[in-house]
């Protein structure tokens, strides 16, 4: 030990005798300054790398922010809080119908209605510093950063629920150092700006949570707790909060529905995640043990809500037509708010396109409350009687080309409906047809497919234009006679239905009975006028410009046809004496706070003068009374002051009727949507009456819900100015004692402005006769007994007020009793009739006709004495007893010729006379035995005016 101990002593001696060495102690020194120095350089140069870096690093920064703005409050809170909603759907009477179809559905909630468990679960689970950091979390990006740089297979992200909502609201989702320092900045001025709640609040309501059970996308956490639970957020348990607080970490990983809401066939992604909020949520503090392990043991499962009918699902074509009504109608609220007329928006293509765009974002975003004119209850029986009706007709097949395979192919083709109830006062679309099943076809029959509208035509642009030009009147006469009206063509145009004619008619037979060429030739009568201006007045909104002069447009033929919608509206402009209400289906749209931002204002077009209006709508009546549409009488429940029209386009391919009282106007078109011929018979009904009947059960359902509306007790008042008077049935004009004499006088209502105020002169009672058929004026030496009396019409009135030859009419019945029409001239021949030879067969003498083409009738003659006449046109046979008989003939002039041969008749038996004719005699020559009597001028009188009225 002592060895030792004098061992160390002897060391610690020479390390000090070396340090007394001053050799030793200079390199010591040297040594000692020399580390000092290098130290020194490093901490130097380390100081500075920390510097230069950090500088580096801050101007890179700023580098990466130079262009981002600084932002206000006001911005940022425009920003933070602009977030989508879906806009709501009503029916009539604030009956909700849906959300707005959107790619993103949303609904907005207030923090203090969000369940407390899932604000905990959300922090706890996406930024468990929430309530301590200011907007970022150095230590979390510095990890983001070096997870990055490296390339690490873990990214454990580095944003707070702050910068979350700064990337959704302000910023994109792109991957770039520039975005994520500019969320940086932003995240920390926001929370300057802005309390943790509010922060909160945005956040909640801005994320998205995959899909709801209707396979919708949806945001915020109102739609999550209602499209998956069908709860609202504040009542969620613990599991549901915990679920949904997952679900933005992998939307569509986690989501239980698929894109068609069908759950899922595995969940245990989303339950998984579930747990692992739990799992936070008790490391947080947030729940205790025992709720931890009541959650986790919870089957999430059996709170899925299955899947649900949509809106869009359930009212396909409400829904859509509602859409774009609201984006219509917005277009013109936004556009006015920038100073754009509508006039000029709708002169103006390209911006009438960028308006709708605007619009049709602005709905989809700003959770609008939408209300329509739309009766649920009544669109709910309509749909019942549509899908019910038995007499649509048989299916046809159509043809098309698949676009993916190129292949022909052939499907059915069923018979479609379309129809549509307005309300004539206000213009309300109080309910419609669609079609049959939107699933095959989602064209919507009833406002958006263009037809032909046939006859249904006429009164809007025929006659109603023309009692308003002062052109007809309900009592004018028009020809039904074929007649050549297409300037085109040398054949007969139009035709009626079946290529009948019935002569001279008034306006009002023509439309009750739905002639169309009395239609036609008004319409031209009038075309100089431009009709067709009425109809754009009344809405029609696709006029092309041929329309304006095609006269194929008085029977419907439109060049690209007219809806239902607009067709029907129109006729509510006769209920509405003579103003049009254009029809709407958007009452108003108000803000998510209430406030009114579009309101929908009835505005009257004046389009015809009151007068007009009701003689339209009371020739209208006569339709339903005793014209085309009689077969609505026996089907309809209730009796109402009904007044409308059918109509058929070309070849049968439409079926219409449509019809208006003081309260309603309502119309139904049937037809194939690949146009085809209708059914003339199925089942026994034509065409036209089983479109009478569909509009007749719509029309009774729609009173089981709405009597009221549908049936109002009174008439349609008569207004001042129409007058009650009486007319010749041949002219038009003031009745004559010949019109009365022949029975020709008729009554009908008249605009007092247009009432007939003189007779004319052409139409008066004259003298004919008839021959082979045809009329000819009778001459002054006509014979009495061969003339008959009536009104004579003559040929050049006929062209003047017609538009057609006497020759054309005189061919016809002329619809009106003793109205005749003269043929061409018929003169005296010069010489006087061959005698006719008789016979006898029983007590009955016969004989031929006359060669000469101016006979008028027979004379028979017994004893010298004449016992009958008989008109050429006549039976030639005349019943007789004993005695002696012969027959003269008589000619236009009074001319009568020789004898026939004599008959002689005996009570048992007959026995022929000699009429003294010897051989190389003519008949010319033989001479009765005692010459018969003759009136007073007809005796070798010849009348060179003999020929009937020019």
């Amino acid at each position: 030990m002592k060895i030792e101990k004098s061992k160390y002593s002897g060391k610690i001696k020479s390390f000090f005798n070396l340090l007394k060495d001053k050799q030793t102690v200079k390199k010591i020194r040297i040594t000692y300054q020399v580390v000092w120095n290098l130290a020194l350089i490093f901490i130097i140069v380390l100081v500075l790398g920390l510097s230069f870096g950090g500088g580096l690093g801050a101007g890179y920064f700023a580098s990466l922010v130079k262009n981002e703005p600084i932002r206000s409050y006001d911005n940022m809170k425009k920003n933070i809080y602009n977030y989508e909603e879906t806009s709501e759907l009503y029916f009539d009477h604030n009956v909700y119908l849906g959300k707005l179809y959107t790619d993103l559905e949303r609904e907005e909630v207030k923090l203090e209605d969000v369940s407390q468990d899932l604000i905990n679960a959300v922090v706890a689970t996406e930024d468990e510093y929430f309530y301590e950091h200011g907007g970022v979390v150095p230590k979390a990006i510095l990890r983001a950063i070096i997870q990055e740089v490296s390339n690490s297979s873990v990214q454990s992200g580095g944003s707070t629920l702050t910068q979350q909502l700064i990337k959704n609201q302000i910023l994109t989702n792109e991957v770039s150092f520039e975005r994520k320092a500019k969320e940086i900045l932003l995240a920390l001025r926001l929370e300057k700006f802005f309390s943790k709640e509010e922060i909160l609040e945005a956040y909640l309501n801005v994320s998205t949570f995959g899909r709801n059970s209707s396979g919708r996308n949806i945001a915020g956490v109102q739609s999550a707790a209602k499209g998956i639970f069908g709860k609202n957020v504040s009542d969620l348990n613990l599991p549901q909060a915990a679920f949904i607080a997952g679900l933005p970490q992998s939307p569509f990983g986690y989501t239980p529905y698929t894109n068609g809401g069908e759950l899922k066939q595995n969940l245990q992604p989303g339950i998984t995640r579930m747990k692992t909020v739990l799992n936070r949520m008790y490391t947080d503090e947030k729940i205790t043990k025992q709720q931890y392990d009541e959650a986790l043991a919870y089957d999430i499962t059996k709170d899925f809500i299955t899947i649900h009918e949509n809106p869009v699902e359930q009212y396909p074509w409400v829904t859509f037509e509602i859409e774009k009504r609201a984006a219509e109608v917005m277009a013109y609220v936004l556009a006015e708010k920038d100073g754009i007329s509508k006039e000029k928006l709708d002169a103006d293509d390209v911006l009438k396109e960028k308006y709708m765009a605007l619009s049709d974002r602005d709905i989809r975003q700003n959770g609008y409350r939408i209300h329509s004119t739309i009766n649920k209850d009544i669109y709910d029986r309509f749909t019942e009687v549509v899908n019910n009706f038995n007499y649509y007709g048989n299916d046809k097949t159509k043809t098309y080309t698949d676009p993916e395979t190129g292949e022909v192919k052939t499907i059915s083709d069923p018979v479609e409906a379309g129809a549509i109830l307005i309300e004539n006062k206000t213009g309300k679309i109080i309910s419609f047809v669609g079609g049959r099943d939107y699933n095959r076809e989602q064209i919507n029959h009833a406002t958006s497919a263009k037809r032909s509208n046939g006859s249904t035509m006429k009164p809007l642009l025929v006659y109603a234009p023309a009692f308003e030009l002062g052109s007809i009147s309900p009592g004018s006469i028009l020809p039904d006679v074929p007649l050549k009206l297409n300037p085109g063509s040398n054949k007969p145009w139009p035709t009626n239905y079946g290529g009948s004619t019935h002569g001279l008619v008034t306006a009002r037979e023509a439309l009750a009975k739905s002639y169309n060429i009395p239609a036609v030739k008004a319409y031209v009568d009038i075309l100089d006028s431009q009709p067709a201006q009425y109809l754009v007045k009344m809405g029609f909104t696709s006029l092309a410009e041929g329309d304006y002069v095609n006269r194929s447009a008085a029977l419907g033929g439109l060049t690209n046809g007219v809806t239902v919608e607009e067709n029907t509206n129109a006729y509510g402009t006769f209920a509405n004496g003579g103003q049009f209400i254009d029809a709407y289906m958007i009452e108003k749209i108000t803000d998510k706070e209430g406030n009114i931002v579009y309101q929908h204002q009835v505005t009257p077009v004046p389009v015809f003068s009151p007068q007009t209006a009701y003689l339209t709508y009371d020739m209208l009546r006569d339709v339903i009374s005793g014209g085309t549409a009689t077969s609505v009488n026996g089907r309809l429940k209730f009796s109402s002051d009904w007044a409308g029209k059918t109509g058929t386009g070309q070849d049968y391919k439409d079926s219409w009727f449509v019809a208006t009282n003081p309260n309603v106007s309502f119309g139904v078109w049937n037809g194939y949507d690949e146009p085809k011929p209708l059914e003339l018979s199925y089942k026994g009904l034509s065409y036209g009456v089983r479109n009478i009947y569909l509009w007749a059960d719509l029309m009774n359902a729609a009173y089981d819900i709405a009597p009221e509306l549908v049936d109002p007790s009174e008439t349609l008042p008569m207004p001042e100015g129409i007058v009650t008077r009486t007319f010749c049935a041949v002219s038009g004009g003031l009745a004559t004692d010949a019109c009365s004499n022949a029975g020709l006088v008729r009554t009908d209502l008249f605009n007092a402005k247009f009432v007939p105020t003189k007779s004319d002169s052409s139409f008066d009672s004259g003298r004919f006769v008839t021959i082979g058929g045809k009329k000819y004026l009778a001459l002054d030496s006509t014979p009495a007994e061969f003339v008959q009396t009536g009104v004579v019409l003559d040929s050049a009135a006929i062209q003047k007020m017609l538009g057609i030859s006497a020759n054309q009419l005189s061919s016809y019945n002329s619809g009106i009793a003793n109205a005749v029409v003269p043929n061409a001239s018929m003169q005296d021949n010069g010489s006087a009739p061959s005698a006719p030879g008789i016979s006898l067969s029983g007590s009955t003498i016969s004989w031929g006709g006359s060669s000469d083409n101016d006979v008028v009738g027979y004379r028979v003659y017994s004893g010298g004495q004449r016992v009958g006449t008989i008109k050429v046109d006549g039976s030639h046979s005349f019943q007789v007893g004993s005695g002696t008989y012969y027959v003269t003939a008589v000619d236009i002039a009074g001319n009568e010729s020789a004898p026939s041969n004599y008959i002689t008749v005996e009570q048992h038996h007959t026995t022929p006379v000699d009429s003294g004719t010897t051989s190389g005699e003519t008949g010319a020559e033989q001479q009765p035995a005692a010459s018969p009597p003759t009136e007073t001028g007809e005796q070798g009188t010849q009348n060179p005016a003999a020929q009937p009225a020019p």
